[in-house]
């Protein structure tokens, strides 16, 4: 059985403590693997390794630090069948999703960054006759990337690239539940020649070595993806040392679909946004409402359409939804139906667990619920599954209510050929993404992050360079 091993200062190592956790794969529920089960030794060891480092890669031009970037880039490119089924074993993930999403996208990171850090531009204002000032963003020194299990390289690199980019070291932590990719990660900076300490992987339970990076007095800043309940302990916790942070957390979006919308693309696209990756994207649009003169029709066709889906084994190319990431993810799942039920919800479609073939994992049928109020729990908490709710509405009024209800306002979706109506909405819906007759169709040039208990701050673009750097003002007197 492979033992994961940790990447600090240029190596990999054994955790300190000897101490290793299981690794499942969510398609079997068998153990495949194990994980360092680090602690604060380890997390100090990766910041002695990062603080080594800073001074000679802050000051790397821009230039080697592209060619370091790409080499990167061209080892994932040679390795995307490996790593997608890697990744498909390690989440549950059918392999042709990560194939085509998850590793293209961590390839894209990284070359999207190597690039954009080049042009990074310093500003400077001319007091006339007096001074002149500009503006310096110099790297802000050793930072820590933690990560989820859902997209696992796919967010991990997201994190690391921009940080790694604009001059910083970091110690990052990949979820324990699905740690396998950024393992091999880990392999590839080795052979692309990443100096030592730049990037520092620690693996580990969030608990025990996500605290202690999040508490850790020398790391500056914190880029975390995860539940919002986490981020509430770690803003509590990165205040009071006055550590920047970047926080996406959780979503419960709303994906509303007018009449005059161009049906067929919408219901194409409305089966991905509800049951892509097993429903377990924060982006999912699992609060559907159908404007009233046409909710039968798309009940009836997308129940239809998603009693078509293929649930089964991860690794065969025709599969559609595959394994939910735990037992502990599959059982929480598996409680909010019932609560569905409990509310007064209507199944009618799945709602039950699904025996494959061949493998006892974790896998929950593409679940369809109607009948339930637009405020009640199910409709109010982030369930993270193949789980979507449909509810009518008459006017625009009263869908923006239904959809700005929430606690959450990462992003949201419009059905409409009316462009009036469509920036309306857009205006006046609680989201910090809005997608217009689309979904997931992402430019790394756009700032991305939520409102209100969505997190604070934005990924993406410049916005991530600028969160790892410190501006300062030098002022030159010129008389």
């Amino acid at each position: 059985m492979q033992k994961i091993e940790n990447y600090i200062g240029g190596d990999l190592i054994a955790p300190i403590s000897g101490e290793y956790l299981d690794n499942f794969n969510p398609a079997t529920a068998e153990v495949y693997s194990s994980i360092p089960d680090s602690d604060e030794r380890d997390v100090e060891a990766a910041v002695e390794a990062a603080k080594r480092a800073f001074p000679l890669w802050s000051k790397t031009s821009t230039d080697e630090r592209f060619e370091i970037l790409m080499r990167l880039v061209r080892l994932i490119e040679r390795d995307l069948d490996e790593l997608a089924e890697v990744e498909s074993v390690d989440n549950g993930k059918p392999v042709s999703l990560a194939k085509r999403v998850d590793i293209p996208r961590s390839a894209a990171n990284f070359r999207f960054y190597a690039t954009a850090q080049m042009h990074v531009a310093n500003e400077s204002h001319d007091t006339i006759g007096q001074a002149i000032n500009y503006t310096l963003r110099q790297p802000i020194g050793v930072v820590g990337c933690i990560s989820p299990w859902n997209l696992p390289l796919y967010l991990f690199t997201w994190k690391i690239a921009p940080a790694i980019a604009a001059g910083c070291c970091v110690v990052a932590k990949p979820s324990e539940v699905t740690p396998m990719t950024a393992y091999l990660l880990s392999k590839l900076c080795i052979e692309a020649g990443l100096p030592a300490g730049v990037l520092n992987i620690v693996h580990g339970l969030g608990t025990k070595t996500g605290a202690a990076i999040i508490k850790h007095d020398e790391i500056k800043a914190i880029s975390f993806t995860g539940g919002t309940a986490t981020g509430e302990w770690i803003a509590s916790e990165a205040a009071p040392k006055f550590k920047k942070l970047s926080l996406e957390l959780g979503g419960k979006n709303p994906n509303i679909i007018f009449a005059d919308c161009n049906y067929e693309e919408m219901l194409n696209t409305t089966l991905l946004s509800s049951f892509s990756n097993q429903g377990e994207i924060c982006l999912c649009g699992s609060r559907i409402f159908v404007e009233k003169s046409i909710y039968e029709k798309f009940k009836t066709d997308f129940v239809e359409r998603t009693k078509n889906l293929k649930i089964g084994n991860p690794k065969d190319a025709e599969t559609n939804i595959g394994a939910i990431v735990s037992k502990t993810h599959f059982e929480k799942i598996l409680s909010y139906i019932e609560l569905a039920e409990t509310e007064g919800g209507k199944i009618i479609c799945g709602g039950n667990s699904v025996k494959v073939e061949g493998l006892d994992g974790y896998f929950i049928a593409p679940t369809i619920i109607e009948n339930l109020a637009h405020d009640c729990r199910t409709n109010q908490e982030e369930i993270f599954g193949p789980v979507v709710t449909i509810q009518p509405f008459e006017t625009e009024e009263e869908v923006l209510t239904y959809a700005n209800s929430v606690r959450y306002g990462l992003s949201s979706t419009i059905w409409t050929e009316n462009l009036s109506r469509a920036h309306r909405l857009a205006a006046e819906i609680e989201a910090g993404i809005v997608w217009i007759n689309c979904w997931l169709l992402r430019d790394l040039r756009t700032p991305f992050g939520g409102v209100k208990d969505s997190g604070m701050g934005r990924e993406g673009g410049f916005e991530a360079l600028r969160f790892f750097t410190e501006e300062k003002n030098v002022c030159v007197k010129v008389i």
